[in-house]
């Protein structure tokens, strides 16, 4: 595995999205820059990428927790592949084997975690989920941030990312568990 840069993202928020002061919920995201050894060729063997994603995961992700001001509570995943490569490159990476280091790294997680993954030039953006680690149904942790890296992926890459939150949106107002009309 090719690494060409690691990046953390850390984002302490104090206020909702109307000044209102609340809780501080602290959001941290990990991001790797890896070469994508797939770019511009098709194979239907995409196991070195399961791989890939689960030694991130090791590397990354309990680094991540470490920078949370509290215990973590949401988790996610998301992939940005560079345009030489496929979704499904992007799919490999975050699915397979990255969930064991994640939900180690949390100490538990019974929920699914929420996922994300495009095909995209560098600098693009991309929204990544965050579900409460083990309440599917909590409302109120269903969330986004939106990471991105200026010079990734070049063509040949894959940004894959990771998220850890110590709370969920701020002032949440919405409730929890299934509306049933």
């Amino acid at each position: 595995m090719k690494v060409r840069k690691t990046v953390f993202v850390k984002e302490c928020i104090e206020t909702d999205g109307m000044g209102k002061a609340c809780d501080t919920v602290t959001r941290v995201a990990a991001l790797a820059v890896v070469q994508n050894p797939f770019a511009g060729k098709f194979a239907k063997d995409l196991s070195p990428l399961f791989d890939m994603g689960g030694q991130l995961g090791n590397r990354l992700m309990g680094e991540a927790v470490k920078l949370l001001a509290s215990t973590p509570i949401s988790y996610g995943k998301a992939a940005i592949v560079g345009v030489a490569g496929d979704l499904e490159h992007g799919g490999a990476m975050i699915h397979p084997k990255l969930g064991k280091p994640m939900r180690a790294a949390v100490g538990g997680g019974q929920a699914l975690i929420p996922s994300n993954a495009k095909v995209a030039a560098m600098g693009t953006p991309i929204d990544l989920p965050l579900g409460h680690k083990d309440e599917a149904w909590s409302f109120s942790h269903f969330d986004t941030m939106t990471v991105m890296i200026a010079d990734a992926p070049r063509p040949d890459e894959i940004v894959m990312c990771m998220a850890v939150s110590d709370g969920g949106r701020p002032i949440p107002r919405v409730g929890d568990g299934p509306v049933i009309d």
